[in-house]
């Protein structure tokens, strides 16, 4: 029987998300994806799982990358990684961007209490809404805001996301105000917390507890035993610690010129 740092690892390596729209560069050893223009770092390299000498691998991957003629790849390193990665990236020229620990929930006991607010929810099941949840991330971490078409589109597949238990996102107001977003994936009995993000000037008056609360209720609801998250180290760490979350290694992204 495996053990519970064993079900994290497994569990963060299975995480991998890519939009219908991106691009993907994918071999047995690499993903590599062009996400759409909106998104703030358009190139990424999401895994790389190198079965022969990794240098040869990384000068591959960088190879592919310069066929998009972007300025820059964003590079993340993730548990599991082979030992001596940040250094190869580091040495082809990568610049440490972000930091995030890997903190797991067991939610077998049931969800910790995580307090009440007057913060007021909405799932993102209307347009006005997830349009919302894209204002306050394009304000916390970059980016823009889908055009209307593109909206339309996935407004559709997250009701019927939210619907069959498969997750969505959860928008915060504060007297009509959007003041936070987060979002859920459920899959394989793991609740995958996302995008977790509050507005500088409401940040420390419950609004990320609120959004963490109404999430795992949720992934409890739909037959998750275990809440996933991958929490920046300075913001959302620290809450998610105080939640009862356990840290189990981190993940690492670097900015490599192109």
């Amino acid at each position: 029987m495996s053990s519970w740092a064993d079900r994290v690892a497994a569990a963060s390596r299975a995480w991998v998300w890519v939009p219908e729209t991106a691009i993907r560069a994918e071999t047995r050893e690499y993903l590599l994806v062009r996400f759409p223009d909106y998104f703030e770092h358009p190139l990424v390299l999401l895994d790389l799982r190198p079965e022969g000498d990794p240098a040869t691998v990384v000068d591959e991957v960088l190879a592919r990358a310069r066929e998009f003629e972007e300025p820059e790849l964003v590079w993340w390193v993730k548990l599991g990684a082979p030992e001596g990665m940040d250094e190869l990236v580091i040495s082809r020229g990568g610049v440490l961007d972000e930091t995030l620990d890997v903190l797991a929930l067991d939610l077998a006991p049931g969800i910790p209490d995580l307090g009440t607010t007057s913060v007021a929810l909405r799932w993102t099941i209307d347009e006005e809404t997830l349009r919302d949840a894209y204002r306050v991330l394009k304000v916390v971490f970059g980016g823009d805001v889908p055009p209307d078409q593109r909206l339309r589109v996935e407004i559709e597949q997250v009701r019927k996301d939210v619907d069959a238990g498969r997750g969505g996102g959860v928008v915060a107001y504060v007297d009509g105000r959007p003041v936070g977003t987060g979002g859920l994936t459920v899959a394989d009995g793991v609740g995958r917390l996302w995008s977790g993000s509050v507005l500088q000037g409401h940040r420390g008056r419950g609004v990320y507890r609120a959004l963490l609360a109404e999430r795992l209720e949720y992934a409890v609801r739909q037959g998750a035993t275990m809440a996933l998250v991958k929490g920046r180290v300075d913001t959302s760490g620290p809450i998610l610690r105080r939640a009862g979350f356990a840290a189990h290694g981190q993940e690492r992204s670097y900015r490599v010129p192109l």
